[in-house]
This record gives C-alpha cells, structure tokens and sequence, in this order.
C-alpha cells in the first residue's frame, strides 16, 4: 500500500515552513521551477528523516503543470496539495505575474482536482494584495468564469498602455483567491476540499525583496499602522494551513483565510471614518 502524498509546490520559505508540519508519515513531493532550491529543500527535508522526492515545474506552463500532477498521482494518494509558487511585482514582469500568479493557480486546481484522494485537502497561498485589487463585479465574474486557457487574454489584463507590475499582482491575487472559489464545488466532488491563505507582509526571500521595493515605505506603514503592529512569519502562515488542511476544518472549502496582522481590517476601518 502506498505512502499518502503531501504535495508542495514551491520550496521557499513558507513552502518548507508548511511542509515540515505536514509532511510526518506521509512522503513530501515537493516541487519548484528553481531546481537548486529543490536540492536544497530535499537535503534538508531527508536528513531530518523525512521521505522526499522532487519535481520540476513551470507553474506558468499548463504542459509542466499536469506532468507535475501525473507524476504526484503515481507516487501515491495524495493527501494534500499545497501551492505556495509565485512571482514578485519587484524583479518580474506583468506578462509573468498574469502567467505565474493567476494563470498558474488555474493549472494546478484543474490538474489536481480529480486526482485528490478523498478527505484529502488543498491550500493555495494568494496574497493580502488580492483584497485592496479595485475590480468590478463584472470583472471578478470573468475571472471566476472564463475557461483557464483564456485567462491570460481577459481585455482588462491587457489594457494599452500595459499594466504596471504593481498593479497586475494584486489582480492576478485576487484572481487566485476568485479560482480557488470557483473551483471548490469540482474539488467537493472528488471528496476533497480547497481553500486559500492571503497572507500580508511576510518576512521570506521574497517579502524581504519587497519591503526593499519601490512600494517598502507604503508596506513599511502599513504594517506599523496594522493591528498586530509587526511582520508575519513562515510559520504564522505554516500554522494557518496546517487547520485548512486537517480533518478539524471538513466544513470549511472554498474560501480565504486573511493572515496579515489585521492590515486590510485597519485600513478599512480607516477608510470608514
């Protein structure tokens, strides 16, 4: 009888943060298009006696994406996904955002969904971002709607002249989150359940890039400004998923667990006087 599979795909911080508490008795799939990164999660995840093997994928290419998800249904049931991949407004392109962060989500959830053993459980990681995106009804319709090949090609995704990177991530996250939605009643029906986390200013490789960005003052007040007046860390996320992957959370699909500090709640509460 095979292992049950836990499958993580991106190996940065909150990725291995996640993995490490999930991944006791089961065998950690992990997966990145960074293949010096996976090595280095598989070193350290098997000298701390954890049964592991790797995968490379393009999370933006929906060829390597359902290789990625043939190759974990052949290593055994899989019991949990986790999909942490994703790019940067700092160092990437509006062009790599739409096709990483929101085009990428899409592969994954139609890939895996009929392949989640039942009981079994996914969490996407989006992004605080996602939740200040100024989008209309009708646009958040066309995301959840619009067949997944056809994302990319949305009219307000492409707008003349083209989007700043900064302001394509938050879109493309909130896409994340509006898919991880549309997606739960197709996961319901293989038995399993999907959720997303939309965490705040994290201190990872990449967190740290941005609070370093050209948007680091804005994040730097946000935070001081937010209701926990501090960073998160790996394991603040690592600990929200780890409830939205257990059997405790069976009654909870389809939404998105804000891990920010209570940024967005201040702000918000701010705007309203």
């Amino acid at each position: 009888m095979k292992t049950d599979v836990s499958v993580v795909v991106g190996v940065g911080g909150m990725g291995r943060a996640v993995a490490a508490r999930i991944g006791s008795g089961r065998h950690l799939f992990l997966a990145d298009f960074d293949e010096r990164l996976l090595t280095e999660a598989a070193a350290q995840f098997t000298e701390q006696g954890f049964e592991v093997s790797t995968h490379q994928v393009d999370a933006g290419d929906p060829a390597s994406v359902a290789e990625l998800a043939a190759a974990a249904a052949a290593t055994g049931p899989i019991r949990h996904l986790v999909h942490t991949a994703g790019v940067s407004p700092v160092k990437a392109s509006t062009e790599a955002i739409v096709r990483v962060d929101l085009c990428g989500v899409a592969y994954v959830l139609d890939e895996f969904a009929p392949l989640m053993a039942r009981g079994a459980a996914g969490v996407v990681i989006a992004s605080m971002a996602g939740h200040l995106a100024q989008l209309t009804a009708e646009q958040e319709t066309a995301l959840a709607a619009t067949p997944t090949a056809e994302l990319a090609g949305l009219p307000f995704l492409n707008p003349e002249p083209a989007l700043h990177p900064m302001l394509a991530y938050p879109i493309a996250k909130r896409g994340a989150t509006i898919r991880v939605q549309a997606a739960a009643g197709a996961w319901g029906r293989s038995g399993a359940r999907v959720n997303s986390i939309s965490p705040g200013v994290i201190s990872t490789a990449q967190g740290r890039d941005e609070l370093a960005g050209e948007s680091g003052a804005r994040m730097r007040q946000m935070i001081e400004q937010s209701a926990t007046g501090r960073i998160g860390t790996a394991e603040d996320i690592a600990a929200a998923a780890t409830y939205l992957l257990d059997p405790a959370s069976s009654f909870v699909t389809g939404t998105d667990l804000l891990v920010d500090g209570g940024v967005v709640a201040t702000m918000r509460a701010a705007m309203r006087g």
